[in-house]
């Protein structure tokens, strides 16, 4: 055993984390497949939304000029040439004294230039009375009044929503290039880990960091890869030198132990810039690069594995998949409860829990109570710089859920 004779600060870990890591190359996959993927070039519109013009109410195409005058006392005559459906044949045109029945989406015929509502006539079948005035130009819909041909859609960078790609598909834009998804492999050692979905017995332990890292690189835009590995060099040495990988996330043997060769090898096989920082809980962090490839090396317990992905792993992901690096939770400010007590030069992660207006600190230690982020309504960071918080400090608390979810 031997310790940590020197350690980097969160910022310099972040930075070596980050160090060359720019987006993916694109690749173009269907519109139907492109919600939650992020533009790899801007968006311009080929076509006119709508193309052409169209009724936005159920009524009558009508000439505006035909119905001034008309009221419930002052009735004026239309004859009804037929019908105009959405997708249905071109309509007649129309003169004067003519209308044409329509539906909303339909297009308007030539010659009208409103759509009068249908509760503004009475009337039967091929003869109806205005009994309302209508102006020129309403509840029709004009060409391009939505998108017009050449306008930008949508501009590089943005992560598509669904409305987003609602309107790709409005103006015919497919296939979409997007950046490509990340491969993270996630490579989890250890002899005593059982598979996850087992139950635990004796001295082994459920490895409960492998779904939890898959879930993260998922909400973070990467395409997660599980790797299992026992506490064998060779065996590790195969799962961090294997082709395919855009980023590669270790959890455990992290530290500084005899069984903790993680570190090591990234070293032999690559370079290993950073192996210890100054926060809690993640000390035994470390980031390196193998065969061109970051590697970020996690500790095994489940609380500083979170940790130390959020602050370390999760930029690298979102970086390659195109994202912003900032992090990816809701933030609210809050009254600290009582003191929340750190120590100058190391950074914390606190769990929270926020009650109405107020903020109760759970653990700053306890990197392998998992139930305690569980509980947590979020976390606080405290700066290297502080002491800590004292009672009645308004914080920044970052939420694991989205608000009005338990």
């Amino acid at each position: 055993m031997r310790g940590f004779r020197e350690r980097s600060t969160v910022e310099e870990a972040l930075t070596a984390a980050l160090d060359g890591i720019g987006r993916l190359p694109a690749e173009a996959v269907a519109v139907m497949e492109a919600a939650g993927r992020v533009l790899a070039a801007d968006v311009e519109s080929g076509v006119d939304v709508p193309g052409f013009r169209r009724a936005t109410m159920d009524g009558y195409a009508v000439r505006a000029e035909d119905t001034y005058g008309a009221s419930s006392y002052n009735p004026i005559p239309l004859h009804v040439l037929g019908s105009s459906m959405p997708g249905g044949e071109a309509p007649p045109e129309i003169g004067r004294g003519q209308c044409l029945r329509i539906m909303t989406g339909a297009p308007v015929p030539t010659g009208a230039d409103a759509v009068l509502k249908a509760e503004d006539t009475v009337g039967s079948e091929h003869r109806i009375e205005a009994t309302a005035a209508v102006p020129v130009g309403r509840n029709v819909g004009r060409i391009g009044e939505d998108v017009a041909t050449g306008d930008q859609v949508l501009p590089a960078g943005r992560r598509l929503l669904a409305q987003d790609v609602a309107l790709l598909a409005a103006v015919g834009h497919n296939p979409v290039s997007v950046v490509r998804r990340p491969i993270a492999r996630i490579v989890v050692s250890g002899d005593e880990l059982l598979a996850p979905g087992m139950s635990p017995t004796g001295s082994t332990i459920v490895d409960s960091n492998s779904p939890m890292l898959a879930a993260l690189v998922e909400r973070d835009g990467g395409v997660p890869q599980i790797r299992s590995v026992p506490d064998d060099r060779q065996a590790m040495i195969e799962a961090l030198g294997a082709p395919g990988a855009d980023v590669i996330v270790t959890a455990g043997a992290a530290s500084v132990g005899s069984e903790d060769r993680v570190p090591v090898l990234v070293g032999e096989l690559g370079e290993l810039a950073v192996h210890g920082i100054t926060m809690r809980p993640s000390a035994p962090t470390g980031v390196g690069t193998v065969d061109g490839v970051r590697v970020v090396i996690l500790p095994g317990n489940p609380v500083a594995c979170l940790a130390a992905y959020d602050f370390f792993a999760g930029p690298v992901v979102r970086s390659l998949a195109g994202r912003a690096t900032d992090w990816p939770y809701r933030s609210i400010e809050r009254t600290l409860s009582r003191r929340l007590v750190s120590q100058v030069g190391r950074t914390d992660y606190a769990r929270v829990v926020v009650d109405g207006e107020l903020v109760e600190p759970i653990a700053i230690s306890g990197s392998s109570v998992l139930s305690s982020v569980t509980r947590a309504t979020g976390f606080v960071v405290v700066p290297s710089a502080l002491e800590g918080y004292s009672e009645g400090t308004t914080v920044t608390v970052h939420c694991y859920r989205e608000a009005g979810e338990r």
